[in-house]
């Protein structure tokens, strides 16, 4: 092939969203940002949503911004973003309201009564999936438990990325690695209903599941006038979960690496063939996700740069706002191991002032307390990297072998700081890259799906031509083991 074809993905994170288009030459690909917006949840009379029309009409912005740079009509588009939220549609077709977001507060408490109807093992050998109280089930559960009305005006229910494919098309389905993240989903044999009945969720919304690949159909004639789009060409359904494009993106994957795809989460986990439902893995509380290519992803929800983020959010509303470069540096240079946290702390999750509810935890653990930005900001890196060596402890427990590396995808690749961190608490070489893993791994996909590629092992190597990865070797130290047995001895006090 000589000519080259555009791909325009749709890449939408928790905090920030963008639109890239990716070019294939037949050899290597090459990612350009057409559009990149901020994202976040809107807070209304207590509840917190996300402002989907908002981002709509970004993208809609995005691919404007296409045809002003681009002769050529695009190959196909194809969207990806986070797990676990959803949109309802009535008999019509029409949006009944915004999508709650994530972390509002409806669904507290719900699982345990969830599990009053249902068995909490059985319901992970059907689906494999950890249960965290953000999960799809627990989210329609609270409505159930609620009489939400919306539940019962709604005539389909579709995942965030697909809700997006269906602006940009009218398909009403739900992509394969995005089921998978519900709680709701059994790969051998669809939507649980047994599951889902016994706790009255109405089964008659769940659409149809797709494959990462597929076709969903032309472009809306309407997309094409209002963005100025001369041509048509179809809508993709990528792995439209972020982290399934992510990890589809990742060169030299093999049975002896580990993955982290780290920004505002990190999911830290291998790649397998098959799920892993068995006791060890139910009490560790892992979960089993869509791959791109039929694989499925054993892997572990941690609260990635999220709470660091929350402090540089707080920092900036105080009056001091400070870049990434600039707390990374404050970090580096500030002592090592002066306190650490479980990242996973329910008290660090429920605080409007992060710095505070990360000093008050060095209060109640009796650590001295961080009391500058860099000791802080250090404090989070170290944490993490801690917990990253916990989850690859058990992972190597949970599939038997050795893993003896550790691939960093998205942004957090880009931190150097937290990078050899990482490689220095898991005892392990860390290899970073690409950062827009997820923007990759669509593009990707997509040319899969319109024939330029064969299929995800041709394009991890094209990926792999087109990009410059950075290894970092561990420097290890006694006091990364002090530490971590610091870090047990919290948790199991906890």
């Amino acid at each position: 092939m000589t000519h080259s074809e555009n791909f325009v993905a749709a890449d939408l994170g928790a905090s920030s969203g963008r639109l890239m288009v990716g070019q294939w030459n037949g050899r290597t690909f090459s990612l350009d940002e057409l559009h990149r917006f901020p994202n976040g949840g809107i807070r209304v009379a207590g509840s917190l949503y996300w402002d989907v029309l908002r981002i709509w009409s970004e993208i809609q912005t995005g691919l404007t911004k296409y045809r002003t740079r681009f002769e050529k009509v695009p190959a196909a588009i194809g969207v990806d973003a986070w797990g676990v939220d959803f949109a309802l549609l009535d008999q019509r077709g029409r949006l009944l309201s915004n999508p709650y977001h994530y972390r509002d507060s409806r669904t507290d408490s719900i699982p345990e009564h969830v599990f009053e109807r249902i068995d909490k093992r059985e319901l992970f050998t059907a689906t494999g999936v950890q249960t965290m109280q953000i999960n799809t089930l627990f989210q329609l559960s609270s409505m159930v438990r609620s009489a939400d009305p919306q539940l019962y005006l709604a005539e389909t229910l579709l995942m965030i990325p697909d809700l997006f494919h269906y602006f940009l098309c009218g398909a009403r389905t739900v992509e394969h690695s995005e089921a998978t993240t519900t709680q709701m989903y059994a790969s051998s044999c669809g939507w649980a209903r047994t599951f889902l009945d016994a706790v009255e969720i109405p089964v008659s919304i769940l659409p149809e599941v797709i494959f990462p690949g597929t076709q969903l159909g032309p472009i809306r004639p309407e997309v094409l006038r209002d963005t100025g789009l001369s041509g048509a060409f179809p809508v993709v359904a990528v792995a439209s979960h972020d982290t399934a494009s992510a990890v589809a993106a990742i060169p030299n994957m093999d049975e002896s690496s580990a993955f982290i795809s780290s920004g505002t989460w990190s999911l830290m986990g291998v790649e397998r063939r098959e799920p892993v439902t068995s006791d060890q893995a139910f009490a560790l509380n892992f979960t089993n996700e869509g791959g791109a290519d039929g694989s499925i992803l054993l892997l572990k929800n941690i609260t990635g740069l999220w709470i660091l983020q929350e402090c540089q959010r707080h920092w900036s509303s105080a009056g001091h706002s400070h870049s990434w470069s600039d707390i990374t540096e404050m970090a580096a240079a500030a002592p090592a191991f002066q306190c650490i946290v479980d990242v996973e702390a329910n008290d660090l999750h429920m605080s409007e002032n992060m710095p505070s509810a990360i000093a008050a935890y060095c209060r109640r653990t009796l650590q001295p307390e961080p009391q500058t930005i860099g000791a802080i900001a250090r404090c989070c890196f170290e944490s993490l990297s801690l917990r990253y060596r916990s989850v690859l402890d058990s992972l190597e427990v949970l599939t038997g072998r050795r893993l003896e590396t550790i691939r960093v995808v998205g942004g957090g690749c880009l931190n150097t700081l937290l990078c050899q961190m990482t490689a220095d608490a898991c005892n392990r070489v860390v290899v970073s890259g690409p950062a827009e893993a997820s923007a990759f791994g669509n593009v990707m996909l997509q040319a899969i799906a319109t024939g330029h590629l064969p299929s995800v092992r041709a394009g991890r190597a094209a990926i792999a031509e087109s990009i410059q990865c950075k290894s970092y070797y561990p420097q290890r130290t006694d006091a990364w083991d002090e530490a971590y047995a610091r870090m047990e001895q919290m948790q199991a006090c906890a």
